[in-house]
């Protein structure tokens, strides 16, 4: 025990003196608070910050315009937990003003209209505020990011939309961990023919293409948010079962092996006591190699169109509602998504490589 505390510790040294390997890590903490508090950050915390304004769509960062919100009068029982997790229940109405005035007891308002054109004239009686206090509900915002070509904030769909970049990460990795694990250790310990039937299998799935079985079985599972974090797991186990297999094979012969046989453990306690606590490096570092996969291939199928669905945000449905404005002259659009994906799929690419040159034995 004390060997493998000894272990343990010299590789978090060796890990903590590699400043890339810490410093992705910091950004990769801090992607994950942000992804799972999203909607505490995000300047619009409606459901999917799904505020639509259609007459201030495509505007640059750091676009100001005010923004009048009409009160429907209708009481949420939504819970705080449901707010923090999953966004507000907006019944309001928010309406961008190029100007307003109050004639006798109404708000008279112009509507925002871009290119120096004349916005539609409204009014809206005083009584729908509460006392009548219709300046407490007219603000001056500021969209950090911009608006998007439906006009919602660019800045809270980007916070948003890191929750399904983040979290398929976790939930491929652990289902690939699963099947892999299983698998592999059945072939690697037993082999003979059970090695060959599955090792037939891995082939012929490691044979075909990752974009086109994960599409072939998010189209028999339907589209929608689990169904592509469950396609895109199921198809990431096969580099998992190789790994563990050639580790196990190398390993049940290992003295430690024949010793746990002679005292009669079972198969199960020898392979999960025994030789897969001492596998875990390699599968610490496919890990965080899988995880990078797995938000591309996630950032794909939603740039196909198959992955999450309208109007949950995503990096890569960002991306496909945006590329067409590269040559438009708006161009952060598309690449604030993609720089967004590429750092996030940079820290772990690096986490990997610093797991790896820390779990190296002979460094």
């Amino acid at each position: 025990m004390n060997n493998n505390n000894s272990l343990t510790s010299l590789a978090l040294q060796k890990f903590r003196k590699n400043f890339w390997g810490v410093f992705s890590l910091g950004i990769i903490g801090c992607i994950g608070v942000i992804s799972i508090f999203a909607y505490l950050f995000a300047p619009d915390a409606s459901e999917n910050a799904n505020q639509m304004h259609l007459s201030i769509h495509s505007k640059s960062p750091g676009f100001k315009v005010q923004m009048l919100t009409i009160p429907s009068g209708i009481e949420s029982d939504q819970s705080f937990l449901s707010k923090l997790f999953f966004g507000t229940e907006n019944t309001d109405a928010e309406i961008p003003l190029q100007s307003y005035k109050v004639v006798g007891e109404k708000l008279h308002y112009v509507e925002y209209a871009s290119d120096g054109l004349q916005g539609i004239e409204k009014q809206v009686e005083l009584q729908q505020f509460p006392n009548s206090d219709y300046k407490s509900y007219i603000e001056n915002r500021r969209f950090v990011f911009g608006t998007d070509k439906y006009g919602r904030d660019y800045l809270s769909r980007v916070l948003i939309g890191s929750r399904i970049s983040f979290f398929i990460g976790f939930v491929a990795v652990f289902i690939s961990l699963i099947v892999g694990l299983l698998m592999g250790s059945i072939a690697g310990y037993y082999g003979g023919k059970i090695d060959a039937f599955i090792m037939w299998i891995i082939n012929i799935t490691w044979s075909i293409p990752t974009l086109l079985l994960v599409i072939a079985i998010t189209l028999a599972l339907g589209k929608g948010f689990w169904q592509v974090f469950i396609a895109v797991g199921l198809t990431m186990w096969v580099e998992v079962a190789r790994v563990v297999r050639g580790q196990i094979i190398s390993a049940k012969e290992m003295q430690y092996v024949t010793a746990a046989r002679a005292l009669g453990y079972n198969d199960y306690r020898i392979i999960t006591k025994h030789i897969l606590p001492n596998v875990f490096g390699p599968l610490i570092v496919i890990s965080a190699a899988n995880f990078a996969a797995a938000i591309l291939i996630e950032s794909g199928l939603s740039f196909l169109g198959i992955g999450a669905q309208p109007p949950m945000a995503s990096w890569g449905a960002m991306i496909k509602d945006h590329y067409n404005y590269i040559i438009l002259g708006k161009p952060y659009l598309a690449l604030i998504p993609g720089v967004c994906i590429m750092i996030l799929v940079m820290a772990f690419m690096l986490v990997g490589n610093a797991l790896r040159d820390a779990l190296d034995v002979r460094g």
